[in-house]
């Protein structure tokens, strides 16, 4: 009867076959918790985004020599990362339209809100999935300052006890995938900001400098942003002025 072939079919159970491919089904289950909340976020914005990407190489022998020095006089470092989002976070005074976001408006409008100020979210792996805790007015922290609360927020989101106001109201998101050992990803942006900068593996290469084959120390960056909130131009400069400070980091904090 008709009746009963609008009835779905009972979803296959571990260890039974797969109505749709025949083959054994491994495990099958209904997202819910933190897996749920970032399927609806990532889905939220691939269909609300009309996000473009540009990418870099860049060459960061420098950086790694002065943080280096860094660690010999003082005994510790800033992180890497946390040189980078200095510079991030100083490009985005420059380019404000990344630091951002679109909203609808009741009447079918889009309200345009840039921010003064940046809450740095930053993506951390834990056993529960990928989750974003954010460096409140990132803005007005040092590196040193940026290091100490990556890595504060980072444990309290792998142990479980990162609050609402850890995991809510970034404005800007970095995202570190060279952890994993891999070169580039054109990252989805974390809604509803308007971009994500992703930062790949520091990889030696061979790279032409003044003219002349030397080996460096190279890191692919790359930028996903709203195209709606500005044009290529804009995120191109953004990408040019933290590139060139990670080439040239002495020079560029110094103006900081």
């Amino acid at each position: 009867p008709a009746s009963a072939a609008a009835v779905p079919a009972a979803p296959a159970q571990a260890g039974g076959a797969d109505s749709k491919t025949g083959l054994p089904v491994a495990s099958s289950q209904v997202l819910s918790g933190v897996r749920k909340t970032i399927a609806t976020a990532m889905s939220t914005s691939r269909r609300e985004i009309p996000e473009a990407t540009v990418w870099v190489d860049v060459d960061v022998t420098k950086l790694l020599k002065l943080r280096s020095k860094i660690k010999e006089a003082e005994g510790q470092a800033p992180s890497v990362m946390a040189l980078i989002s200095r510079f991030a976070v100083a490009g985005l005074r420059r380019f404000p339209e990344l630091n951002s976001r679109i909203e609808a408006e009741a009447d079918g409008g889009l309200r345009h809100t840039i921010l003064e100020g940046v809450n740095l979210g930053f993506a951390a792996q834990t056993d529960r999935g990928l989750v974003v805790p954010n460096v409140r007015n990132a803005h007005k922290l040092n590196a040193k300052e940026l290091s100490a609360e990556f890595a504060r927020l980072a444990t309290v989101a792998r142990e479980g006890k990162a609050g609402v106001a850890d995991l809510s109201g970034s404005t800007f998101t970095i995202n570190n995938y060279g952890v994993f050992d891999v070169d580039g990803s054109a990252a989805i942006i974390n809604y509803p900001e308007a971009a994500i900068l992703g930062l790949g593996r520091i990889i030696e290469k061979p790279w032409v400098v003044n003219g002349k084959i030397k080996v460096r120390s190279i890191c692919e960056m790359t930028l996903s942003f709203d195209h709606r909130v500005c044009d290529g131009g804009t995120a191109a400069g953004f990408m040019r002025y933290v590139a060139d400070a990670m080439t040239d980091p002495k020079t560029a904090l110094a103006s900081l």
